[in-house]
């Protein structure tokens, strides 16, 4: 990104006004139908469970959207049917679900995953593909990519707007095959990309409809060959053209809230229940004012740190719509001599906070939060460049320094030490994205025609270990929760959005156990980190197992996880 730069001619576009499809309305019917004799009620009427966001509210419901800041929903009388026997990996009941095997995804993967591929020695830290986006992408804007749908996905979109997903089978890394592409003249440039499943297969990135509208983007993922936008949602506050001052620079998807990084404009929550018809629900401003870069939420804990800046602030989001500061989570971060440091971006694994530094040259900051009343500063390395992103896999941290971008072994974070900074690409070289054992150079501005990003093979051996839990909060051990927790893991890599999923990725009663008492639960992935959140408030006074399943969630090449994840987390009382 370029601050303050007005965006160059692009011919045929000029901010075409915002046009939504909200998609088919659904009927009362299809939300809702009323008891049979002898069925049984819902257990209970949670804030999350009850938000019906597709078509109208249920029988004997209200909800009144009065403003942003205040949203209320109060229930009548639910009840759906409940069969005796069900079929495991189905709810029982808008609370309850019964558990198949963990492998038993609901949805598969129509591509091949990242390919278990043997490199040459001679083409390591060699560029051996460019990834271009195709017609539309003019600029070569390029920042993060994905997996998705068993395919290398891209978002692509320069700052001032016009831009796509396009998906390549990375079979052979070296000659990617695309196999799907959807365009938007209203996409923005996209630092992060989350995905959910409720209804069917979304994404969010990030949306501009003109110098003063933009916001959050979302798009229909069912057809991978042909992903289409679905909505847009426009945030208040939102100006261009200054890149950074009161625009969208990052969003993130909690199932059914996104948490929107706002830069000046603080935090924005988003109802994005139904995808198609997102609301806005809150917006939280800092004082002082906080130039909020990115958003990552991780079970009840949401982590804000600030773009080009030093600062972080830690909320507590057990209610979404009411994010509240932790004592002790607003800070400041320094180097190993106690200097204050800006970075440009951060990013989370395994309870710490990684930071792409850009004050004094580049490198990466590291801090705990594994208790986020008393974040504390871990190591750092510094180098000659200028941070951009950083990513995480496995022991090793992935950062673009603008010249150049490096990685960074981080398998003792008080001691972070260079691996390599041979990787090269023209343009302002921001993000490096790891995919198996190749890695994906991305420039966001300056580069060769078509040449916006290019795969790096970095290690000659395929990727065979699988992702491993790597934290989680609310941590093992937890009491006194509210009963609206929503509980995060984060992994030591990314893993296949797909794999996880209720089967994978579960909830229970712990004195009844998987096979009776499930919890239903909204199922959400963004990189690393996957997020469970129950369909309806829990039990007080009730402890619950949190458990990643042996043999479930995988990495990008198909590795599952190889030991069973567990937590034992408590409710509070009423």
């Amino acid at each position: 990104m370029t601050r303050g730069d007005p965006p160059p001619a692009r011919p045929g576009r000029l901010f075409p006004p915002r046009v939504r499809d909200d998609g088919p309305e659904l009927s009362r019917a299809a939300l809702y139908s009323p008891p049979e004799p002898g069925e049984r009620p819902r257990r209970g009427c949670g804030r999350r469970g009850s938000r019906w966001a597709i078509g109208d509210p249920p029988p004997g419901s209200t909800r009144s959207t009065m403003s942003p800041r205040t949203v209320s929903i109060s229930c009548g009388l639910l009840a759906v049917a409940c069969t005796r026997e069900p079929a495991p990996g189905t709810v029982v009941d808008a609370c309850a679900i019964s558990y198949g095997e963990p492998a038993d995804a609901p949805l598969s993967n129509s591509g091949p995953g990242a390919p278990q591929v043997t490199f040459d020695a001679e083409q390591l830290m060699q560029r051996c593909a460019f990834l271009d986006g195709g017609e539309e992408d003019v600029y070569d804007h390029h920042n993060l990519l994905s997996m998705y749908d068993g395919y290398l996905l891209m978002p692509w979109a320069p700052e001032w707007g016009g831009g796509g997903l396009t998906l390549w089978d990375v079979s052979d890394p070296c000659d990617p095959i695309v196999v799907g592409s959807g365009t938007s003249d209203r996409m923005r440039e996209t630092h992060a990309i989350g995905y959910a499943f409720e209804g069917g297969q979304w994404a969010v990135t990030n949306y501009i409809g003109g110098f003063d509208e933009g916001g959050a983007q979302f798009w229909d993922l069912s057809d991978s060959s042909a992903p289409i936008e679905v909505s847009t949602l426009h945030l208040d506050g939102f100006f261009y053209p200054d890149a950074y001052a009161r625009v969208t620079l990052s969003v993130f998807w909690q199932d059914p809230y996104v948490f929107a990084g706002g830069s000046d404009n603080g935090v924005y929550v988003i109802d994005a229940g139904d995808p198609r018809s997102p609301e806005l629900v809150q917006q939280l401003i800092f004082e002082p004012i906080m130039r909020v870069g990115q958003v990552q939420a991780v079970g009840n804990l949401l982590i804000v740190t600030e773009a080009e800046g030093a600062r972080t602030v830690l909320l507590d989001i057990s209610d979404p719509t009411d994010p509240r500061p932790i004592a002790g989570g607003d800070f400041l971060i320094h180097d190993g001599e106690g200097t204050t440091r800006e970075a440009y971006f951060s990013n989370l694994g395994g309870g710490y906070v990684y930071y792409a530094r850009k004050d004094g040259g580049g490198g990466i900051i590291i801090y705990d939060v594994h208790d986020p009343g008393a974040p504390a500063y871990v190591g750092d390395v510094s180098s000659e460049g200028n941070g951009g992103y950083v990513f995480i896999k496995d022991d090793l941290a992935f950062v673009g320094e603008s010249s150049f971008a490096a990685i960074y072994d981080i398998s003792d974070p008080t001691s972070p030490t260079p691996v390599s900074d041979a990787f090269l690409l023209q343009g302002d070289l921001d993000t490096m994205t790891p995919i198996s054992n190749f890695v994906v150079l991305s420039v966001d501005d300056e580069a060769n025609r078509d040449e916006g990003s290019a795969i790096v093979p970095f290690e000659a051996e395929p990727d065979t270990q699988g992702p491993r839990v790597t934290w989680a909060w609310p941590s093992d051990g937890a009491e006194a929760l509210p009963i609206s927790s929503r509980f995060g893991v984060t992994f030591s890599e990314m893993v296949d959005p797909k794999s996880a999923h209720v089967n994978s990725v579960r909830l229970y009663r712990a004195d009844e156990g998987p096979g009776q008492g499930g919890v239903a639960a909204r199922i959400s992935v963004q990189e690393n980190v996957v997020n469970l959140v129950p369909s309806c408030d829990l039990e007080p006074d009730t402890t619950y197992t949190l458990e990643v399943s042996a043999g479930g969630v995988t990495d990008f090449s198909g590795n599952p996880v190889e030991a069973t994840f567990q937590a034992q987390l408590t409710t509070g009382a009423l």
